[in-house]
């Protein structure tokens, strides 16, 4: 075949250019030719080259809701045109489904207001839908209508943040709470020793132990729930510094209501937009929240680790599902590395409340100005503590055995339960009969036997550690009968 000439030719030929240029207020400068996004989201780019940390998924996401719910009250507003508001509706909605997530390149650590973040979206916006439609979309006057970055970076993390909580902490949690309380009620009939300052202590069963880490998951939820409806509430509609300026009165309660209805979570507008541009005092908040969540489950994780430890070294209580090498250097070494895990997810989480906790307080007059840091932060603490709640349940809790014989036998040689004779013989001769027994190795029902003279039947419902797990009074029986 004969090979084509011709200006057609020459033009497939040749190379493609690798910029274009693009304007904003303070001028022209080059874009890469095929990104999405315009001048203000380059020049951040350009600003900001800090950690590589680009804003969330779950951030980004709710720029694209905002975008799409704001274009269907503008609308409805009569302030903008049917096909304009379609156009943005639709393509804000690709965004928020992560269609053009690579098109969303700036780092966390930027402007303190996340103009830039809001500007990336109302350019890649705008630039699709002029592209889907025969008429110009422009950034700010059709996409960002009604809205400032001031109020729109607040309310993407209130909905991001929520949405999180909602479709993936909430769930995490209740999904360990029960699979703990499954655990503990298929271990209710076995009784071991329980431990005060890490030293013996009276008896408990493992379902009364283990109903101690579900209650303290159930309270972390109630938390985390009590905390949801500030969260909720949402800035948009201040504007600026929030008085509203260039929204009309009616939008920010209408988007609120919209919002509510296209995500099923129930979104109001802020009963104050000063306080909700000026702070974050409720993503503070619920970071304390996270935080309390994370040292109920550093707590459930080291007792885990704790009751695992040895085999022949440590307590030996349990067995934790073996689940990969744990030395690169002894062989047959295995660790407990889901609740390893959990532990360092906590310790982050922790961090990351700290780190928000900071970033709330840095709010000056009428603008809090680490707001893309305290998005990362919050975001990443829920997901953290989502996925490593579902591992803990699935990989930890849920396939762990108990070792009946040896948490048997250790029991069996628990001084400390003649505590429950103390009504019988005294404090003293309770604690001379325990300093024996430990010393001798000795079974204390043993030493108890040839210190008291109470006949063995009667020491046997006192010491019995089964009955000693229901709280109480013993009932001594025939102890006033000697023998």
């Amino acid at each position: 075949m004969a090979r084509k000439n011709g200006p057609a030719a020459d033009k497939a030929s040749a190379p493609q250019p690798e910029f274009r240029s693009e304007h904003d207020s303070m001028g022209e400068l080059q874009v890469p030719a095929a990104a999405l996004w315009g001048a203000q989201t380059q020049r951040a780019v350009d600003n900001f080259p800090i950690s590589g940390l680009r804003m969330p998924r779950g951030f980004i996401r709710a720029l694209g809701l905002i975008k799409a719910t704001a274009a269907e009250v503008n609308q409805a507003l009569k302030l903008l045109d049917a096909p304009r508001a379609t156009l943005i509706r639709d393509t804000a909605l690709a965004v928020a489904a992560g269609r053009y997530d690579e098109h969303f390149p700036i780092d966390v650590f930027q402007t303190g207001s996340g103009t830039s973040s809001n500007m990336n979206a109302n350019e890649v916006i705008a630039r699709l839908a002029s592209q889907a439609g025969d008429i110009a979309v422009h950034p700010n006057d059709h996409v960002n209508m009604g809205q400032s970055s001031n109020d729109v970076i607040p309310t993407a993390i209130h909905i991001a943040a929520s949405l999180a909580l909602h479709e993936q902490l909430l769930p995490a949690l209740a999904h360990l709470a029960l699979c703990i309380e499954r655990k503990g009620k298929s271990l209710k009939r076995i009784t071991k020793t329980g431990r005060t300052h890490l030293m013996d202590a009276m008896p408990l069963r493992f379902d009364q132990e283990l109903s101690g880490w579900a209650q303290q998951l159930r309270n972390g939820i109630a938390r985390i729930e009590s905390a949801l409806p500030r969260l909720q509430a949402l800035a948009q509609g201040g504007t600026a510094v929030g008085t509203g300026i260039n929204a009309d009165v009616r939008f920010g309660a209408r988007f609120a209501k919209a919002l509510a209805k296209r995500t099923r979570v129930a979104f109001t507008t802020s009963p104050n937009y000063f306080e909700s541009l000026s702070s974050q005092d409720a993503a503070v908040e619920m970071s304390g929240q996270l935080k309390t969540v994370a040292v109920s489950l550093t707590k459930i994780a080291n007792d885990l680790r704790w009751m695992n430890s040895g085999p022949l070294g440590g307590l030996g209580e349990i067995e934790l599902p073996a689940l990969q090498p744990g030395s690169s250097i002894m062989p047959g070494k295995v660790n407990p590395v889901i609740a390893e895990a959990t532990a360092m997810v906590c310790a982050k989480v922790i961090g990351n409340d700290a780190t928000i906790t900071i970033a709330g307080a840095s709010g000056n007059f009428q603008l809090n100005v680490m707001l893309p840091l305290i998005a990362h932060d919050l975001l990443q603490s829920i997901e953290l503590l989502a996925n490593v709640s579902r591992l803990l349940a699935d990989k930890a809790i849920a396939g762990f055995t108990v070792r009946r014989d040896h948490v048997e036998a250790t029991l069996a040689q628990n001084p400390i339960l003649i505590t429950a004779a103390n009504r019988v013989i005294g404090y003293e001769a309770g604690a001379a009969i325990a300093k024996q027994a430990y010393k001798e190795k000795r079974p204390v029902l043993d030493v108890a036997r040839e210190r008291t003279g109470l006949d063995e039947a009667t020491l046997r419902r006192l010491l019995d550690p089964a009955t000693l797990t229901e709280g109480g009074i013993p009932d001594p029986g025939n102890a006033g009968g000697g023998g």
